[in-house]
């Protein structure tokens, strides 16, 4: 099925009967940045980082925009279950198709989860990451008693999926509602509609905070403070558990911190990227 919303663009076989599609940009001149999106009805690449990642690619950077198995124009399995390990050699996979031995690695949400699994799987492969309210930092009880986690179940399991109801997802996602456009709407609208509902619950997200101590690269946190996805909480323990990173907790922010403050997203993570963070 054509999703007429979000650009097609380009595909690679991961094995395993999967199919990864991506957007890609820039020369790669300063490297390869690797961008991961997050889950909920709807989600691909394009639609959470197009207002980011033409931007590095402007600054040198080669951009590479997946859309993660069960999403946008990737493969969407029918049944079973993927683990985060599997996620991530799916991601490592497409790399090494595109001949990228070295990338930074940006994720938000299930992304950042799928990031932080690829820097303690793959550790020679992530130089840095940046992460956005990742998730994979609680205990799953503690997930299912978040405002917006409960309101996507909703919506999935109960209401159906309608422009309506994944605008009212997105009250969630955003603390600034002026941001939520039409274009948002209809690009998630007609990617959910190629989705069975059952397709957000295939990737089993594993807590791994006690495993952040083993990060090895520098790592740079974003997090919402109005954040009711992924709790907040979690920012702290970035900050203390990895023993290279900056983490910058946002006011009047929520799920998106790229979407919402986007300049602040862009100008910073272009500093950490290029070294000059300080």
């Amino acid at each position: 099925m054509v999703v007429e919303a979000v650009p097609e663009g380009k595909y690679v076989d991961v094995g395993a009967g999967i199919t990864m599609h991506y957007h890609e940009a820039g020369s790669g001149d300063r490297g390869v940045i690797l961008f991961a999106h997050g889950s909920g009805p709807g989600a691909s690449g394009w639609s959470n980082f197009k207002g980011n990642y033409p931007f590095f690619a402007e600054h040198g950077y080669r951009t590479i925009v997946p859309d993660t198995m069960g999403y946008g124009y990737s493969t969407k399995p029918e049944d079973g279950a993927f683990s985060l390990d599997d996620v991530a050699a799916q991601y490592k996979a497409l790399l090494d198709a595109l001949g990228v031995d070295r990338a930074i690695v940006v994720g938000n949400s299930q992304g950042g989860a799928i990031a932080i699994t690829m820097a303690l799987n793959y550790p020679t492969l992530v130089d840095k990451l940046v992460l956005m309210a990742p998730g994979g930092l609680e205990k799953r009880e503690t997930y299912m008693e978040m405002e917006g986690i409960k309101a996507m179940l909703r919506v999935l399991y109960k209401e159906g999926i309608s422009k309506e109801t994944i605008r009212k997802v997105f009250t969630l996602q955003l603390h600034d509602e002026s941001q939520i456009t039409d274009e948002v709407i209809e690009e998630r609208y007609q990617v959910a509609m190629t989705q069975h509902k059952d397709n957000i619950a295939r990737i089993r997200v594993a807590n791994q905070e006690d495993r952040l101590s083993e990060i090895q690269c520098p790592v740079l946190c974003f997090w919402g403070a109005d954040d009711k996805f992924c709790p907040p909480s979690g920012a702290p323990k970035i900050a203390s558990a990895c023993p290279n990173s900056r983490t910058m907790l946002i006011g009047n922010c929520g799920h998106w911190v790229m979407v919402e403050y986007k300049k602040l997203f862009n100008e910073l993570t272009l500093k950490f990227a290029n070294g000059d963070l300080g």
